[in-house]
């Protein structure tokens, strides 16, 4: 069996797609099937460009929009002849869902990591995606194309749900189930000595204890949360707040310093992957008050780490912490707050940390690959390699 997984385009800078297509790869590698990961090339667009704005925006919907379909053309009637009925594709971002068309469709499957954006393109606010007048029109597109998937694996059972809701299906379809996305990299604990040696060869000045948030600056990642919860009248938290991916942006650092925080509050801009866990490990919580996610890895990867997690009461968290969390409305930072001082209490922290360890092997590659290969029609015990 052969697979071509199909990519996402290096100027859109979609780090974690770029991981979860490394991870499909190596783990169907690990079954002793052959893979290969076809991506649109940046021709027009130059590679560091940014395809957010302005023209570049343009020259890279050339580019994946009109130029790669003729690459995909050629590499599927190739692997067609090659492989025949022994070849399956993946389309593994959902916003690639228009290359379905290119595809076989009893040989094809995709990826939906949430509908946020299609529901923010039909008007929807609890989405918190806004979208223009031409993100709204490709939204449709990409919507059209996954309403005739034959197969779709979405990564949670929200995901699953609204996707049907969105696009007018019945759920369940036969061929469209929840996969969970397994870890796109190794976490696990450090001790307090390694990991703090890791944050001084960096440079990071980081006091203890600290809250850790991992993520964006979006709207929809409420990063205010952290300040606010920690600002609440009464009994209050003497701790630091550490926000690691995007950098804070200026509205988050005005909102600091009215509230008298601004010198508890620190930046780790896109930690590498030693950095982000030598963070998890050394937090005193991962703080992720989402008010809207497809899945939300960083709650696993704190959870691996052996770190207590506060995060929203909103699906599909819950589902992903696996009841090993500290669940709170992300619209009460009082609520977070009464969570944070909850986890003084000796009991909870240490039945945290070892519910949450449980709960993180159950996102390991093999469960991922497993479901996967089901998806795809492929007896997984018939794919394994060879004992040597």
């Amino acid at each position: 069996m052969h697979f071509v997984l199909i990519g996402n385009y290096p100027p859109d800078r979609q780090e974690s797609m770029r991981r979860f297509a490394g991870i499909m790869a190596k783990g169907l590698q690990n079954r002793g099937l052959t893979v290969e990961i076809l991506i649109p090339q940046a021709r027009l667009a130059g590679k560091n460009s940014n395809t957010c704005q302005g023209v570049s925006k343009w020259l890279g919907y050339v580019d994946k929009w009109i130029l790669f379909p003729f690459q995909l053309r050629r590499v599927v009637g190739k692997r067609q002849r090659e492989f025949g009925d022994r070849v399956r594709y993946h389309v593994c971002d959902h916003s690639n869902a228009p290359y379905l068309a290119l595809l076989p469709r009893d040989q094809t499957a995709i990826t939906c990591h949430d509908v946020l954006a299609i529901r923010g393109a039909m008007g929807d606010p609890a989405a918190y995606c806004r979208a223009s007048r031409m993100g709204t029109l490709l939204q449709r597109w990409i919507l059209k194309h996954l309403r005739r998937a034959k197969r779709i694996a979405c990564v949670s059972e929200l995901t699953l749900r609204q996707l049907g809701e969105t696009a007018g299906k019945n759920i369940p379809q036969a061929g469209w189930r929840v996969v969970h996305n397994a870890f796109n990299a190794e976490f696990k604990k450090m001790q307090t000595e390694e990991a703090c040696q890791i944050l001084e060869s960096q440079g990071i000045v980081l006091p203890r204890p600290f809250l850790l948030h991992v993520g964006s600056n979006l709207p929809r990642k409420n990063r205010r949360m952290l300040l606010q919860m920690i600002s609440q009248e009464g009994e209050s938290w003497p701790g630091h707040i550490c926000f690691a991916g995007q950098p804070m942006d200026d509205p988050l650092a005005d909102e600091g310093r009215k509230l008298g925080l601004l010198a508890r509050i620190h930046s780790v801009p896109k930690p590498d992957h030693k950095t982000l866990c030598a963070l998890y490990s050394l937090a005193h919580a991962l703080v992720f008050p989402s008010f809207s996610e497809g899945f939300g890895w960083p709650i696993i990867e704190a959870q691996a780490c052996g770190t207590p997690v506060i995060a929203s009461n909103l699906e599909p968290l819950p589902e992903v912490s696996g009841g090993a969390a500290l669940h709170a409305n992300p619209h009460d930072a009082k609520s977070f707050a009464a969570a944070l001082f909850k986890l003084n209490e000796g009991t909870v922290r240490a039945g945290l940390i070892t519910q949450g360890l449980k709960n993180a092997k159950r996102f390991d590659l093999a469960t991922m690959v497993d479901s996967y290969l089901a998806l795809h029609g492929c007896e997984a015990s018939s794919t394994a390699p060879n004992p040597p």
